[in-house]
């Protein structure tokens, strides 16, 4: 499902509050005469505030001053990074405060195309929530220039701009081939609070996680994060792209609302790399589609994957409801996420992949050609 939709309770008890696509929503749980408080889904998108509340985690390795690889890394990640500013209306000629606001983190990759999160350039005409064709960003350096769409992936959400006119040459930012791994340093610079640019540092938690914000698994990272730093990069310490800052899980005090947290969420660097390549072609990228609607079910102490139905490539290659997947390519499939981020990251369409089920008391091995989402 898209963004802007909180499907479960980060917590098992209490108050949830989403920031999806940058608007609030709110409910109140009432147990036994008693308001419990928990946690909130923050996709990190913001503006400018009175105060600031910049939180940043400091890990001792990545920190180290005196290290010279790290230190050209954050110069160039920052270089490479841009303010994403957002409409303020004409004050009358007042000077009440700034005319724009920062309400997001952009990085640049190449040949002056910027990534940034779809949520963090979306905004809200006549009700209906509207993708632009042009904004404007501010560079470190406190240059502003337009930049034009390019391209949107809601799926990922993720969005590409092309800065326009003779602006000053941005440095950019690399793909890093290689996988965030768990406790791996990284980095990101950003926007917290519509404030910086602020280089936060943390690691890596667990690499395969998900919410329901986005059609794919994310990179949760022991890293402050807070409203204004979605679409940002992170960085690990080549200075590399590991992620795409996507949400933080927020957790309240009782004292006041805080838009910061230590449990933030990254869309994978090389799925991104992959959106990016295809936007700039023109194209939308192409994903595997089986054809199954998974439920689980539970054998015994262990729950499994099960079809409640079969349709397209699934069928026509032999799979029938009530089916237990077990396997895709030697795989073992845990989850219906699980199997969704198997096929987007490691299948083409058309591909033709070994399914390995449990009908009745037998094992089967199918072969299934892929379709196309």
């Amino acid at each position: 499902m898209g963004v802007g939709r909180l499907f479960t309770r980060i917590a098992p008890q209490g108050r949830i509050t989403a920031y999806l696509a940058g608007r609030a929503e709110a409910e109140t749980v009432e147990r036994e005469g008693q308001t419990m408080r928990s946690a909130a889904v923050t996709c990190a998108t913001g503006s400018i505030l009175g105060a600031v509340m910049i939180l940043l985690g400091v890990a001792a390795g990545l920190a180290d001053a005196g290290e010279p690889g790290l230190a050209d890394s954050i110069e160039r990640a920052t270089g490479a990074t841009v303010g994403i500013l957002q409409e303020t209306r004409d004050n009358g000629g007042q000077s009440e405060g700034p005319r724009f606001s920062v309400r997001g983190t952009g990085v640049h990759v190449r040949d002056g195309y910027i990534v940034t999160a779809r949520h963090a350039v979306e905004r809200e005409e006549g009700g209906q929530p509207v993708i632009p064709k042009e904004i404007t960003v501010l560079t470190t350096q406190l240059d502003e220039s337009p930049a034009r769409l390019t391209g949107v992936n809601a799926f990922l959400d993720i969005a590409i701009y092309r800065l326009q006119g003779n602006g000053p040459a941005l440095p950019s930012a690399a793909f890093g081939e290689e996988e965030p791994a768990p406790g791996e340093e990284v980095f990101t610079v950003g926007y917290p609070l519509g404030w910086g640019p602020a280089v936060g540092f943390g690691r890596v938690g667990n690499p395969r996680t998900f919410l329901p914000t986005v059609e794919t698994r994310l990179v949760q990272v022991d890293l402050s994060a807070c409203s204004g730093n979605s679409g940002g990069g992170l960085f690990n310490a080549k200075g590399e792209i590991v992620g795409v800052l996507h949400a933080i899980i927020q957790t309240e005090t009782i004292q006041a609302e805080r838009r910061c947290s230590r449990f933030a969420f990254a869309v994978p660097g090389q799925l991104v790399k992959r959106i990016v390549t295809a936007l700039i072609r023109g194209e939308q990228p192409g994903f595997s589609r089986l054809g199954v609607q998974l439920t689980a079910v539970k054998v015994g102490t262990r729950w499994r994957v099960a079809v409640a139905e079969a349709v397209g490539p699934a069928l026509d290659g032999g799979v029938r409801k009530g089916d237990h997947l077990l396997a895709i390519e030697q795989t073992p499939i845990t989850s219906a996420a699980q199997l969704k981020t198997y096929l987007m990251e490691h299948t083409v369409p058309g591909q033709r992949v070994r399914l390995r089920v449990q009908r009745g008391p037998s094992e089967q091995e199918l072969i299934v050609t892929l379709g196309k989402s």
